[in-house]
């Protein structure tokens, strides 16, 4: 019989297949953190076919498609919309095993209720089934977000934009919440000169702040900040490939920061200070108006020049760092846990290496303030897939309390992947059925029932306190 994708996909034991079918699988979608298009939404699109849906700004296809010697203009080029499509059914069946292989199609069955498997040979039959459902009212984009039961999701916003789109969606009296995150990356790539001063030349409009230090700057920063803050914002996020937590003097980075206005090239030094001081006080601003604050650790990003050059960021040209980071960290939260203005914190790594670092992290700065204060992330990009899960939610029990985490996120730039979040409590009650079974947990299903519930969706509700 095959079992390929049934409804104990994942689920290996008896209580494992209890625990999901009967408390994970009911449980509503909290999605803190993705980066879904908000114009789309507010705009209630139709997308005309399944390729718009599914390959247009999807790095992790694309990587596997050059992986199988697809050409670019199959990925991000000219080719048609079918064409792109067909490459990509062509490179399923070589994906055994990759993440990809499972969330094609659980997203064929939950979306489409289709079960065939993606092949050359039933490419056709699948693009033309999804794309007339695709464009129909009742596979809107809003539409596609209630099908999965999703009750708010947090968009990545940077502090320039207008957030004229999420008004509209608020305005609208759409049942999902669709709020900003403040991610301030590009206020703080001092890597280089020209770029950075063409990003402040649009902060210093938006802000009405002559930007000319970096008193001024932080400044411009506030005024953003409140800005998403009186639209909704409790949440801030930051992509750095590592900690930054040099000492400086207040001279010293207005010095820096004059540099870099003035179009000059800072030394690897003057980044690292500019960049302590920058999270710093950022950090500071996050803790003044109660915001949880995210940092995203590790990521190697545009690697691939010539692709860079020729398509810019976001390509699939990303990888996994091996900075040594944990002193950093430890220095960078102390220093906000010393003047009491360290806020809600959820740290992700890139690395694997790093998950027993992470989670041995938080807990040196849980104070009793709120439960679960200091949070280990759920895995991340590279991560996000069966073993890393596991040991994610390994580490997390070994070093501090796996009832107080809040779960997963898509992460994902596609409508069409919420079944993310069933993939990851198959996976969660998987674990959990085996130690029940073991001995290792009590056969309580109201205590462990309890824990599954509250991970799925219960503990970011109450962590982030948004609905």
């Amino acid at each position: 019989m095959n079992r390929f994708l049934d409804e104990n996909f994942l689920l290996q034991t008896e209580t494992a297949r209890k625990l999901y079918h009967e408390y994970a699988e009911r449980m509503p979608i909290f999605d803190y953190h993705c980066h879904l298009p908000v114009k789309d939404i507010a705009n209630d699109i139709c997308f005309d076919n399944l390729s718009q849906a599914w390959l247009a700004g999807d790095h992790y296809k694309w990587r596997l498609m050059r992986s199988n010697g697809i050409a670019e203009k199959f990925c991000t080029g000219d080719a048609t919309d079918y064409e792109k499509f067909e490459k990509w059914a062509e490179t399923v069946p070589l994906a055994i095993r990759n993440p990809l292989y499972h969330w094609t199609h659980l997203e064929l069955q939950r979306y489409f209720n289709i079960s065939d498997l993606l092949s050359p040979k039933t490419c056709k039959n699948i693009y033309d089934h999804c794309s007339r459902m695709l464009q129909s009212p009742e596979f809107s984009v809003r539409n596609l977000l209630l099908k999965m039961n999703v009750k708010l999701i947090c968009t990545t916003d940077d502090p320039i934009d207008s957030l004229d789109y999420h008004k509209k969606i608020k305005d609208d009296g759409f049942r999902v919440k669709v709020l900003p995150t403040f991610r301030p990356d590009k206020a703080m790539a001092v890597n280089n000169s020209a770029g950075y001063n063409n990003y402040i030349s649009k902060l210093r409009g938006i802000s009405g702040i002559d930007i000319k230090n970096f008193t001024s700057l932080m400044e411009a920063l506030e005024i953003r900040h409140k800005y998403f803050h009186d639209r909704g914002c409790r949440v801030a996020d930051h992509g750095i490939l590592s900690f930054y937590a040099e000492s400086y003097t207040d001279v010293e980075i207005e010095k820096i920061t004059n540099k870099v206005l003035l179009g000059r090239e800072l030394s690897e030094m003057e980044i690292s200070k500019f960049k302590s001081a920058f999270l710093y006080e950022i950090a500071r601003l996050n803790h003044k108006r109660g915001w949880v604050q995210q940092f995203h650790v590790g990521a190697l990003r545009n690697i691939n020049t010539r692709l860079f050059n020729e398509l810019g960021p976001d390509i699939g040209c990303d990888s996994i760092g091996d900075r040594n980071y944990g002193e950093e960290m430890a220095r960078f939260l102390d220093k906000l846990d010393q003047s009491q203005e360290l806020t809600k914190t959820i740290l992700y790594n890139l690395n694997p290496r790093d998950n027993e670092l992470i989670a041995a992290m938080t807990g040196n700065f849980q104070d009793g303030s709120f439960p679960g204060k200091m949070q280990f992330g759920p895995s991340w990009w590279f991560l996000d897939q069966i073993d890393g899960m596991t040991k994610q939610i390994n580490n997390l029990s070994n070093f501090g309390l796996l009832g107080r985490f809040i779960g997963m996120t898509t992460d994902s730039r596609s409508f069409l992947s919420f079944p993310r979040h069933e993939y990851f409590r198959r996976i969660l009650c998987n674990l959990i059925g085996a130690d029940v079974e073991n001995g290792e947990i009590p056969s309580d299903m109201n205590l462990i029932g309890d824990v599954i519930e509250n991970i799925c969706y219960n503990n970011a509700v109450n962590y982030f306190k948004l609905l």
